[in-house]
């Protein structure tokens, strides 16, 4: 009878599933898929005086979590896996009536989670709103003479959440000169200079930047109402 590696030790009892077709050694019953290390040698989880327990895979946290504080008698199942050499889990064995109860327990408090989320998805709106405004406070402080409009559009554009653009940097974020003036020049580029077809004719960014250099100038002292 093969001998059974023992995984690194857990808190709690442990399950392995087999990777290769493996016996119990004591009932000689198998190959079964999740076996209990013993002393080295495998045992079935009937064997092992867990056969009454029922299979939770991982991915749901709070499911998990519930489960195993509502089951008397819970196991961690892992699995070994070779390229990273090293028992990785793949969920828990826990009572049916405990993933039951657990089950009932996420289902109650799924409205209240949904709920969280809308205040939450208001909140960072608010925050968003909030954000922007400043932005273009900020762009119509350091360039007077740029249309409230455009500016607001501007700021709209640069904060966007998630997009990685100058506004949500932490220079952005701090409304620092550079940052804002920086998302007023790439609006300029984009917006009145034909920039964008240069680079579509295969122009070269350097190059494509140096043709409208003087123009995105010009545009800056307009609005800075210096030009």
């Amino acid at each position: 009878m093969a001998t059974l590696a023992t995984p690194p030790p857990r808190t709690g009892l442990v399950v392995v599933q087999a990777l290769r077709r493996k016996h119990c050694a004591e009932c000689r019953g198998g190959p079964v898929p999740l076996l209990v290390p013993d002393n080295g040698a495998p045992r079935c989880l009937d064997c092992a005086d867990l056969g009454h327990l029922v299979f939770l895979p991982r991915g749901d946290t709070a499911l998990t979590r519930r489960a195993r504080e509502e089951s008397s008698l819970s196991a961690v199942v892992v699995r070994f896996n070779r390229r990273r050499s090293r028992y990785e889990r793949q969920g828990v064995l826990v009572e049916e009536a405990a993933l039951a109860r657990a089950e009932e327990r996420c289902l109650a408090d799924a409205e209240a989670r949904r709920r969280r989320r809308v205040r939450d998805a208001r909140r960072r709106a608010a925050e968003d709103v909030r954000f922007t405004d400043a932005f273009a406070a900020e762009i119509r402080r350091l360039f007077p003479a740029c249309p409230a409009e455009r500016a607001r559009e501007i700021a709209a554009h640069a904060s966007v959440r998630g997009s990685g653009r100058v506004g949500r940097s932490a220079a952005g974020r701090a409304l620092s000169e550079v940052a804002v003036t920086s998302a007023v020049v790439a609006s300029v580029r984009h917006v009145d200079t034909p920039y964008d077809r240069f680079l579509m004719d295969g122009v070269a960014r350097h190059e494509a930047r140096r043709r409208i250099a003087g123009t995105v100038d010009r545009r800056l002292r307009e609005w800075r109402g210096t030009g």
